[in-house]
């Protein structure tokens, strides 16, 4: 079916490539006053209700799409075809090898965790990769860094846990831009849209209690696939994001190889001020679902004030849509790092969102009362 819908009261664009490209969306100059909205008549007006909001809500997805390229269309998935390579019992947690079809000519693989002994269905998690050659292993548990590890961590709480590639990473060696896409960032939506199509397959997964995690790349990856796909009910992004104008200063060069969205240099001259889209609007689009970011202090990817700019600007809708409590931040001191303190606050707020130690099952969209958190004496860790 065509993602039209949202079951959280707030309607989704239908992510068609018309939609994407049309060239009378709106382009709007400020992009941190999201309580307005461009009518027809080319003039901004108040957003006074969530009927209001849902029309910005759909030029910043049309405007992310100028950038990225169009969504494909629903018609464009094709049977799964889940192959199982290998089975490894790790005691807590049963990890498969996999690897499954998003479209025609193409076969991602991942890893699928589930653990072991739990009755029914139960929540789970889509878990996103950074920048890394292993790609799907680190989350998996098989890199080198424990920090990263949080696809077998939160299989052993409880979540079964999909990694998947990204393009170019671990076993995963896709063109997109041979087969049509216009971003590598917009494959990886796709593909992770088609991982979330297996969750909800699986016997073991409650369909209505899907999450996304992911670190630095799996971070901004992670609010990318929830923007489009209303069927994840919870975000958790570890140095994920800032505003494009304190990215590196706005030099978006890191934004505009072919790893993300080639469009910025292209199109937009890797110019901040000329970008249809930022992040300020990202978080925004994502209410009212709990989001959680873990933002360090000492992030030289993303720094800090940035990211600041984008919660300040995201606020005043998420207290719109009666859900002020799910937008929540730790800020640890240290570098680009997901320390065990984050995760551990990260890990409760999905427990109380998704995994039944607080809401039992659904998501309402009344906030959650999780409560904004400042957490700023982790200690150092290393990046």
């Amino acid at each position: 079916m065509r993602l039209t819908a949202t079951t959280i009261g707030v309607a989704i664009l239908a992510a068609s490539p018309l939609a994407a490209q049309d060239a009378k969306v709106p382009f709007y100059q400020e992009k941190s006053n999201l309580l307005v909205f461009i009518g027809p008549d080319g003039r901004e007006h108040p957003v006074k209700s969530p009927a209001d909001w849902q029309k910005r809500r759909e030029h910043i997805l049309a405007n992310v799409q100028l950038v990225t390229g169009p969504l494909p269309d629903a018609s464009q998935k094709v049977p799964l075809d889940v192959q199982v390579v290998e089975t490894v019992d790790l005691g807590k947690v049963i990890r498969k090898k996999i690897s499954f079809v998003p479209e025609k000519g193409d076969r991602v693989p991942a890893y699928l965790l589930v653990p072991k002994g739990r009755p029914g269905r139960g929540p789970a998690m889509l878990c996103l990769h950074q920048t890394v050659a292993i790609g799907k292993d680190e989350p998996a548990g098989l890199g080198s860094n424990p920090d990263l590890r949080y696809a077998l961590e939160l299989a052993e709480r409880g979540y079964v846990t999909l990694a998947p590639d990204y393009p170019g990473y671990g076993e995963y060696k896709f063109d997109a831009y041979a087969h049509g896409y216009a971003s590598a960032t917009m494959k990886g939506i796709w593909n992770h849209i088609r991982a979330v199509d297996l969750l909800q397959s699986l016997p073991e997964v409650d369909p209505e209690r899907i999450g996304v995690i992911g670190h630095s790349l799996g971070g901004h990856n992670s609010m990318f696939v929830a923007v489009f796909d209303p069927r994840i009910k919870a975000v958790v992004s570890s140095c994920g994001f800032n505003s494009f104008f304190k990215y590196y200063g706005g030099n978006l060069a890191g934004w505009s190889h072919q790893g993300y969205m080639p469009r910025i240099a292209e199109v937009y001259g890797k110019d901040p001020k000329r970008m249809p889209f930022d992040f300020t609007e990202v978080v925004a689009a994502l209410a009212p679902r709990p989001f959680f970011t873990n933002s360090p202090l000492r992030d030289s990817n993303f720094e800090h004030s940035g990211v600041e700019d984008c919660l300040r600007a995201a606020r005043p809708v998420y207290e719109l849509l009666g859900a002020k409590g799910n937008l929540v931040e730790v800020h640890p001191d240290c570098e680009h790092s997901f320390p065990p303190e984050a995760r551990k606050a990260a890990y409760e707020f999905l427990d109380k969102a998704i995994g039944g130690r607080g809401q039992r099952s659904g998501f309402r969209v009344q906030g959650l009362g999780f409560g904004v958190r400042e957490v700023v004496s982790f200690g150092e860790a290393e990046s």
